[in-house]
């Protein structure tokens, strides 16, 4: 007999999972997809696999962090706008407040310190997050040869050939909309767990439609200017107040174009970020985008928050007078506050028109192609971010359209690579919870340091 769904989530009991999930979502955006898909579709069973991969596809085609994009999407389903903004708030806040201490410690002592062993341990939980998720994610989507077929292609043209992400989630949706019209289509919704699985584990957010979807001209409008103006107000007021060429006014202009021309997440900006921040502005020294970078791997909430860390370095080194750390506090709000409020401005205001037009065949067919592009493009960043955990040096291979960086295998690291397989038997054989993974692995990096390893 089918199990009906459960109750749907009272605000409260809404607020806690994202509190829960914010505190959780290491791993970069793999890893927070694949924790949301785990607590909201498998555990709490408040969406459906086909609306929660919907909403992913909706989100990956906008700019900006496609993570928490993602949770704010997902909020708005589950309790409204309300609910939208508490999720897509309470996704950034644990990271930020992280990002924001960490940044206080490497301006005050140079780097991150003692607390180098605590993250050598957590980039091999973080991998393990990382392949389990493309795991999980390439069992439920690749399922039809045009789907791996497209995923296969995707990976090769980020992973070999560097191209635009745009581009790449572009291709795939006139792909998916192209054999959709043909009639070729092979991008149908993915049901989770096998035939039968959907109706048997009902959803809250099922297939139905939701009643608070109603998109209208005025309601658009109304979301758009409101959520332009508490984007563009703050701006507009630091220019005036301080002049063009103060840090502040800088920082605001920059990162308000990061955050409407970020297609693809933080590695789709970094290199812009790290040319512009090192070489155009001087607010930080090569090797310290790195070591940003590094932080922001290992702390919760999107990876992107990498620019609250240059933010904080450009305001604490240009204080203008400011005592430095209140200053480079006040760069890390700014950079907060234009990179995530119009996240939030673009998903409300696309979710209702999308929400109707997701049972339109074209429509949904591109959803798919780019859902099995996402798929490749995953598995490109997680080729990237394991040649950068297990060694310590890379080559940059280019010519004749390739453009690529492979390891230097001589510097693999023992240590690195006993501890990434020890994090994946847990995950993958001992089904060991992400909290249980990252402590261990945490406590694992310090023992591993105590002993003079690593």
């Amino acid at each position: 007999m089918a199990d009906g769904p459960p109750p749907a989530p009272s605000l409260a009991e809404a607020v806690r999972v994202w509190a829960r999930i914010g505190l959780m979502s290491f791993g970069g955006p793999a890893g927070q997809i694949a924790l949301m898909h785990r607590i909201l579709v498998e555990e709490k069973r408040w969406i459906s696999e086909q609306r929660f991969l919907q909403a992913l596809n909706v989100c990956m085609l906008l700019p900006g962090p496609e993570a928490q994009q993602l949770s704010v999407y997902a909020g708005w389903m589950l309790n409204r706008t309300l609910g939208g903004l508490i999720a897509g708030l309470l996704f950034i806040l644990p990271g930020a407040a992280a990002i924001l201490a960490l940044s206080l410690v490497y301006v005050l002592h140079g780097q991150a310190g003692p607390l180098a062993a605590v993250f050598f341990g957590l980039k091999a939980a973080v991998l393990a997050i990382i392949i389990q998720a493309l795991m999980r994610m390439g069992a439920r989507v690749l399922k039809t040869r045009a789907a791996l077929a497209v995923a296969l292609a995707a990976f090769v043209a980020i992973a070999v050939f560097n191209v635009a992400f745009p581009a790449v989630v572009i291709g795939a949706a006139l792909i998916g909309f192209g054999l959709a019209r043909a009639g070729l289509s092979g991008f149908d919704p993915p049901a989770h767990g096998g035939a039968g699985t959907e109706s048997s584990r009902q959803a809250v957010i099922g297939a139905g439609p939701l009643a608070h979807a109603r998109p209208s001209a005025t309601g658009l409008l109304r979301t758009v200017l409101t959520g332009g103006a508490l984007w563009l107000a703050p701006v507009g007021a630091l220019v005036l107040a301080l002049g063009p060429g103060a840090v502040f006014s800088t920082l605001a202009v920059f990162f308000s174009q990061m955050a409407v021309l970020s297609f693809g997440g933080a590695y789709a900006v970094l290199a812009w970020v790290a040319q512009a921040g090192v070489e155009t502005y001087g607010w930080l020294e090569p090797g310290e985008m790195l070591d940003g970078l590094a932080l922001a791997e290992t702390t919760p909430g999107p990876l992107i928050l990498v620019l609250q860390f240059v933010a904080f370095l450009a305001g604490a080194r240009e204080a203008g007078g400011l005592d430095p750390l209140m200053a480079g506090a006040l760069a890390s709000v700014i950079a907060l506050w234009v990179l995530f409020t119009p996240s939030f401005v673009m998903v409300l205001a696309a979710a209702p028109f999308m929400e109707r037009l997701r049972a339109a065949r074209g429509l949904g067919a591109a959803l798919g192609a780019v859902t099995a592009a996402v798929t490749g493009v995953i598995a490109s960043l997680a080729l990237w971010f394991a040649q950068h955990a297990l060694f310590a040096q890379q080559t940059r291979i280019s010519g004749y359209g390739v453009d690529m960086t492979v390891p230097a295998f001589a510097s693999l690291d023992p240590a690195a690579l006993v501890l990434t397989l020890a994090a994946l038997i847990a995950v993958l054989v001992l089904r060991a919870g992400i909290g249980a993974l990252l402590g261990g692995c945490a406590l694992a990096g310090i023992m591993l340091a105590a002993l003079g390893w690593i």
